[in-house]
């Protein structure tokens, strides 16, 4: 079968997708710096990071050297919570996960942290979801810095159609079922190691040089409503203020777009000159609540 694959991927007609198998375990390679990084995956019973529970945590110990290249696994951890409710057909539907699967489990807290403690970075495919949920469970993790790799990697410019988790580890050569949180994180780490053909680096370099990166976040406030959609359409977020934060369309942005974004909103959206609130975040604060 395997000599089968590769006459296969030999040819420019067909595309071989091979079964993910999860990488053994290893110490970091001897005389070789390296840093200690954490995939992170949580499986909730709704979206409201403020009310929902986490049901499961998934996560993956790595090892990656300072440009970016993944050296080795350390260890995983992987466990079910059971929450205060029933968890919804909806939820089960969406992630295999039932009342039943769950029963009597509790998250062992001081397991986690010594887990975690020794990591420079987290990463989840999806931070501004998972963060959210970790910091109200686990204090220390406000702590901790964090990377996103669905939105720290302009997946678009490097010839992918989107930046979902199965497409990404198929483009990187993988398959797998996902039944756990770890396993997520499992191809997680596949779609990082993976080298870009039109970077010359991992997955992970790119992600860890914006992580690196401070960002800025524009406020429009009081932009008029009658122009929501055109903020929509530039990539602005709704923040209802109901958290603290100012009832306001926000973005994002790097130093080196800042003046181009504040020129459109002087442009297309407020018509005159205007000063707006500017907030500076890093890898410590960013995806968090306390943003």
């Amino acid at each position: 079968m395997a000599a089968l694959a590769e006459a296969l991927a030999g040819s420019p007609d067909y595309r071989v997708l091979r079964r993910l198998v999860p990488r053994p375990l290893s110490a970091p390679p001897a005389g070789l710096e390296t840093r200690v990084g954490i995939l992170l995956d949580t499986e909730t019973t709704g979206l409201d990071h403020a009310r929902d529970e986490i049901i499961e945590l998934g996560m993956v110990k790595f090892d990656y050297t300072k440009d970016g290249r993944i050296v080795g696994v350390r260890d995983t951890f992987s466990a079910f919570n059971q929450p205060n409710c029933s968890i919804s057909p909806e939820v089960t539907a969406l992630t295999g996960i039932t009342d039943e699967l769950v029963a009597g489990h509790r998250f062992d807290d001081m397991a986690i942290t010594a887990f975690v403690e020794d990591a420079v970075i987290v990463i989840a495919h999806n931070s501004g979801f998972d963060r959210k949920f970790a910091e109200r469970y686990w204090p220390f993790f406000e702590h901790k810095a964090w990377g996103c790799s669905m939105s720290e990697i302009d997946w678009r410019k490097h010839g992918f159609a989107g930046s979902q988790l199965g497409y990404l580890l198929n483009g990187a050569g993988y398959f797998h079922q996902a039944h756990r949180a770890v396993d997520d994180c499992h191809a997680l780490l596949e779609v990082l190691a993976f080298e870009l053909p039109t970077a010359g680096s991992p997955a992970l370099a790119l992600l860890l040089e914006n992580a690196r990166k401070p960002t800025l976040r524009i406020w429009a406030e009081q932009s008029p409503f009658e122009l929501k959609d055109s903020l929509k359409r530039r990539g602005y977020r709704w923040s209802d203020g109901t958290d603290g934060r100012p009832k306001s369309w926000y973005i994002d942005v790097y130093a080196t777009t800042l003046a181009a974004e504040l020129a459109f909103l002087r442009a297309e959206i407020y018509l005159r000159d205007v000063e707006l609130p500017l907030q500076t975040l890093t890898a410590f604060t960013r995806f968090s609540c306390r943003a």
